[in-house]
């Protein structure tokens, strides 16, 4: 079974500030829960030319030992949960999960990228502990769609529609994976109307392979 290691990594966790402050994205606007310190340090430079500025800025934070207690805690908490987890995504999705390890690195900024060829993905400090499990729940099963279905999909649909599809399909985890942490995956607004599709055509049929032909259907 495959495991999550949680890590502390302060380079990772400084370019993720950076990368906030100069990354659009047309889902949702993560620089406006950023301080406005950060865009002052970052926004429209490179890392490297604001990396020193960053690191004195987040240094009392960085060093304060809470997050290492951080950590630890979400560690213990997904050991708890983590075979069932990815036991339910691999008979949902019909897949094996291909990685023996996933590295989850802590940041202390709101956005939680992922990496699906590390594999690795970044959860908050600022989030509670469910929210975290959730958040772990999120990025993993991106990971798992992006290394089973998605290059066929992508054929198909473009690679806009396969990404939106990406994000709808975690309304899966408020419907099959909820009891381990007890907190909704809110997803985008903008993905709104495809996930409503897709818990629809999910309680009709659980069956994954035909839910992304009818979502193929339905986005074409």
């Amino acid at each position: 079974m495959a495991q999550v290691i949680f890590k502390f990594d302060k380079e990772k966790d400084l370019y993720n500030i950076w990368e906030t402050c100069n990354k659009d994205s047309s889902w949702y606007d993560h620089k406006k829960n950023i301080s406005s310190v950060f865009l002052e340090i970052c926004e429209g430079k490179n890392f490297e030319e604001c990396k020193k500025e960053l690191e004195d800025y987040r240094r009392k934070m960085h060093n304060s030992g809470l997050i290492e207690l951080f950590v630890d805690c979400v560690q213990k908490a997904w050991n708890k949960i983590n075979d069932e987890f990815f036991k339910r995504l691999e008979e949902i999705t019909k897949r094996k999960f291909k990685f023996e390890k996933v590295n989850a690195y802590i940041t202390t900024v709101m956005r939680c990228p992922y990496d699906s060829k590390e594999p690795s993905f970044m959860f908050s400090f600022f989030r509670d502990l469910s929210s975290v499990l959730s958040v772990c729940g999120h990025e993993l099963f991106h990971i798992q769609f992006h290394n089973t279905y998605w290059g066929e999909i992508e054929e198909q649909i473009g690679r806009e529609k396969t990404a939106d599809l990406k994000e709808a399909l975690t309304i899966l985890l408020n419907l099959e994976f909820k009891d381990l942490w007890f907190v909704e995956d809110r997803g985008y607004d903008i993905h709104k109307e495809l996930r409503e599709f897709l818990a629809i055509e999910w309680k009709k049929e659980k069956d994954f392979e035909k839910l992304l032909e009818k979502c193929i259907n339905y986005l074409k």
